[in-house]
């Protein structure tokens, strides 16, 4: 069974190619395109990370993250700041805030792999999930 990626981005194009990117890196993805849908989504789909824009209609992605976290059943889901929000200390802001990780748009299909593991491999009950997934960040056991 693949791992489930919920994507939150408004804007098409970024949509388009960040979920072939986690296409494939071997995750199934399920998208929302604003705050309150990737609250919604998350509670139906329970994904195994969240990978969110922080920018976005009727909720932004800390607004977002907050009802998330504050939701038992999502809680423990990692949650991934994928933003254009790179000034000095906005990487700092979204972390503070109670994301799990930060990548600045535009990042690479290798850095975004990279920073999916790292958040999967933290979740002790997710054994064996990082060894589920795909493409070339992935380290030779």
């Amino acid at each position: 069974m693949k791992p489930k990626a919920l994507l939150v981005e408004n804007d098409p194009s970024t949509v388009e190619v960040v979920r072939l990117e986690l296409a494939f890196l071997g995750y199934e993805v399920v998208v929302a395109t604003d705050g309150l849908e990737a609250v919604k989504k998350a509670a139906e789909e329970r994904p195994d990370i969240v990978v969110m824009d922080i920018l976005l209609p009727k909720m932004n992605g800390f607004q977002a993250l907050k009802m998330i976290r504050d939701n038992p059943q999502t809680r423990s889901i990692p949650l991934l700041a994928a933003t254009a929000m790179a000034l000095p200390g906005d990487k700092q802001r979204c972390l503070a805030a109670g994301f799990d990780g930060y990548i600045a748009k535009p990042f690479t299909h290798n850095q975004l792999g990279r920073m999916l593991k790292k958040l999967i491999e933290r979740r002790p009950d997710q054994a064996g999930l990082a060894e589920r997934l795909q493409g070339p960040h992935r380290r030779k056991s």
